[in-house]
């Protein structure tokens, strides 16, 4: 085969059947979605799909009054889209760099930003940091996942998981703070002075603080968390 030809290129580049389950890693930023009922993802992340799906922008009220409420009062929230039928979707968010976590009976917490798409039979919500709530505008929102199934999140470069134990605690930035174990409540430490807290809502000035036993995942990013605006 001539290198650089069509033929070659096709045969780099294309689609490869790697027999994974529903969510497969097609590259490190595309997620194929090997489709045969239902799927919630992010909104505006699918590049292609194939075969028969469609793509419904979620109801205000499809899952109940309780979330439609939490969604308003966030102002931002997270945006889903349901993907129904039989086929294969590709999803991509930004070319960030994609992580699938097969969750087994258990519990994720996940920044609104960072979650790209989850089976039917995750049960999710979103969750209010209140005790943020005073130090950044309002607080920090996040997805609360829990059940059987996969979920795929997304980070700006590699994401980074550090155990958390009652004798090692983890502090991080709120803003590079990517998901954690849903068996974690974190605190918020701060450290704030006039001089530190000009220019800053994040970072050194104020931290999130793991205790107890579980994980949390960072990335080498400051993405802009969903926060309530007050103003």
């Amino acid at each position: 085969m001539p290198r650089y030809s069509i033929e070659e290129f096709i045969s780099k580049t294309g689609q490869k059947d790697l027999g994974e389950g529903k969510f497969e890693l097609e590259r490190d930023r595309m997620l194929e979605v090997n489709l045969n009922g239902r799927v919630w993802t992010k909104r505006g992340t699918m590049v292609a799909h194939l075969g028969n799906v469609k793509f419904t922008r979620e109801g205000l009220l499809e899952h109940g009054l309780g979330k439609f409420v939490k969604k308003s009062f966030t102002g931002e929230g997270i945006s889903l889209t349901k993907a129904e039928g039989a086929g294969k979707v590709y999803l991509a968010d930004s070319g960030k760099k994609i992580s699938i976590i097969n969750l087994e009976n258990d519990s994720i917490y996940v920044n609104g930003n960072d979650l790209l798409a989850f089976e039917e039979g995750i049960n999710w919500d979103i969750k209010l940091m209140k005790r943020v709530a005073g130090i950044m505008s309002g607080g920090l929102f996040n997805v609360r996942l829990e059940g059987t199934g996969m979920v795929a999140i997304t980070t700006h470069y590699d994401p980074l998981t550090l155990r958390v134990s009652n004798n090692t605690p983890v502090f991080t930035d709120p803003n590079a703070t990517v998901a954690w174990s849903g068996n974690l409540q974190p605190d918020v430490k701060t450290d704030v002075s006039f001089k530190t807290f000009v220019g800053r809502s994040s970072g050194e000035s104020i931290q999130m603080a793991f205790k107890g036993e579980g994980f949390v995942v960072v990335q080498p990013y400051e993405e802009v968390a969903y926060v309530m605006n007050t103003a």
